[in-house]
């Protein structure tokens, strides 16, 4: 019988272990190269979809499932969760978000970062500014299919507050995940910032002011962009243009003042 070879470069990387990928840079630039591209990928099907009205269904009967049947403009639960909701929410706001990330920032700078601090500045200055030129770009009305339980003010697709949680929590969460030498912190970071993600656009979804495929193609085109930031990040440290995470400042500062 003929043997069929499998694909020399999957191979590579399934057989590979954790320890080698740690040692070949040119493996995590592949490797987030690919990532971006397939998310970027599912954006721009989603994009074609809502273009052509094809998406009008799945995003009505979502819509419809979280409301209540016989008052479309009550979302199911209790008046708590709604409340909840909001609350949850707003961690995607450009007011949370804004503290968030000037927070970051300012950490970075005092733990002598400023190479981190400028890519982190430009990374989520670069979400928010696509995140604007494609909702703009798009221009696709509100949901008018059920009550709208928060305020907006922009255009519906992609929905900002998947794009831009998702680039900002999952940028800094990389980051600190990157600062970790224990495994299961790394997970934690980035569990965390993906928790967040999800989040912040179900509950854009239940309190009606999104449809479903506005957050599925802000998460795509949001964590898309973060693959991209943290590929160009990896690589710059490899080649010493941004302070290896094995420099602490922070204790470097530390042991100096306690001297």
């Amino acid at each position: 019988m003929t043997q069929h070879k499998p694909n020399s470069a999957f191979a590579l990387a399934t057989s590979l272990p954790v320890w080698a990928w740690r040692n070949r840079p040119e493996l995590w630039l592949l490797g987030g190269i690919f990532l971006a591209g397939l998310l970027l990928l599912a954006f721009g099907h989603i994009a074609e979809e809502v273009l052509e009205g094809d998406a009008t269904k799945f995003d009505q009967t979502v819509l419809l499932a979280l409301r209540n049947p016989a008052d479309p403009a009550d979302p199911l639960g209790p008046p708590w969760l709604e409340e909840a909701a909001r609350d949850v929410t707003a961690l995607g706001s450009y007011s949370v978000l804004g503290i968030i990330f000037i927070a970051v920032l300012a950490f970075l700078l005092m733990t002598q970062r400023r190479a981190a601090a400028l890519w982190v500045a430009m990374a989520v200055g670069g979400g928010v500014l696509l995140s604007n030129v494609l909702k703009h770009a798009f221009d696709r009305p509100r949901p008018d299919l059920v009550a709208h339980a928060a305020r907006v003010f922009t255009p519906s697709f992609p929905s900002g507050h998947a794009t831009l949680s998702a680039v900002t929590f999952l940028t800094l969460g990389a980051l600190l995940a990157s600062m970790q030498t224990s495994r299961r912190l790394k997970v934690f970071f980035l569990g965390v910032a993906i928790a967040l993600t999800v989040a912040v656009g179900v509950t854009r979804i239940y309190l009606g002011v999104h449809y479903p495929t506005d957050v599925l193609a802000g998460w795509c085109v949001g964590a898309g962009w973060a693959a991209i930031c943290w590929t160009v990040f990896h690589w710059l440290q490899q080649r010493g243009r941004i302070e290896p995470a094995a420099n602490d400042a922070l204790s470097e500062g530390d042991l100096t003042n306690g001297r």
